[in-house]
């Protein structure tokens, strides 16, 4: 998809990824970046420099999200490319709290769940658009020392390739984006957790990828190239895999 003179939306854009999302895109071309986050100074913020619009909203509400895809499209257009950006992480096992557990497949999920069930049917009413989904390669890896983040990851990812799947005869493109390490708030102090063994990367080098991606329509976007060599690993020999995996649990995993 070429994103000149087309409406994007991106959650989470007032920092990290969704940050340098909203600005790459802006600088392709883009007729109108909408910037929504929970922080609605941080969106107004990154509005400001992309000359786009802020809106404030909790992605753990379905009907605020329902509500942004409608003011979009009724206020400024029809969204042409929907970024559901926004993601949490919570470490810890079996021992995390329900509460922990519901809010993080919420957010990681069900917020992936909700924009597609409200912006999906506008796109293929016009018989075109696209979705970005931001996972995390522990969506195709697993995440040491993180069970709700790897489990919610992997959902994440399922969730694309069945969008994918089920519309793309209807003109609906998806990509998912499956980093390593990004350097943001959420990865602040991590340099040394084994999302890092390959090298934190800025977000704006993250944001070309996606790019590139839209522009290519491809549908696993990876920054961190040597992921896809983990996941061939995985493939070709599940229970190697599964030890070398044990290996890095002994290296990493909190005490």
């Amino acid at each position: 998809m070429d994103l000149t003179n087309r409406i994007v939306v991106v959650t989470g854009a007032a920092g990290g990824i969704g940050r340098a999302l909203a600005i790459r895109f802006a600088a392709a071309g883009a007729a109108h970046v909408v910037c929504a986050d929970i922080d609605g100074d941080g969106a107004k913020a990154v509005a400001a420099i992309v000359n786009g619009t802020a809106i404030q909203i909790d992605v753990t509400q379905e009907r605020q999200i329902a509500d942004l895809v409608a003011r979009v499209e009724r206020e400024i257009g029809p969204i042409a490319l929907f970024c559901s950006n926004a993601g949490i992480f919570t470490p810890g096992g079996m021992e995390v709290p329900d509460a922990d557990w519901d809010r993080i497949w919420t957010i990681n999920v069900m917020a992936h769940v909700w924009a597609a069930r409200h912006v999906v049917p506008r796109m293929i009413a016009r018989g075109e658009g696209y979705l970005l989904n931001t996972a995390s390669a522990a969506g195709l890896l697993n995440q040491i020392g993180a069970a709700p983040y790897g489990v919610t990851k992997h959902a994440a990812v399922g969730l694309a390739e069945w969008l994918a799947m089920t519309h793309g005869d209807a003109g609906i493109k998806v990509s998912v984006l499956c980093p390593q390490a990004v350097r943001s708030a959420m990865t602040d102090g991590m340099g040394d957790n084994v999302a890092g063994l390959d090298g934190m990367l800025e977000p704006e080098a993250v944001a070309d990828a996606c790019l590139q991606a839209i522009r290519d329509e491809t549908f696993l976007i990876l920054p961190h190239a040597q992921v896809r060599g983990y996941m061939q690993n995985k493939a070709q020999d599940y229970d190697r895999w599964i030890g070398g995996m044990r290996k890095l649990n002994r290296r990493f995993a909190p005490d």
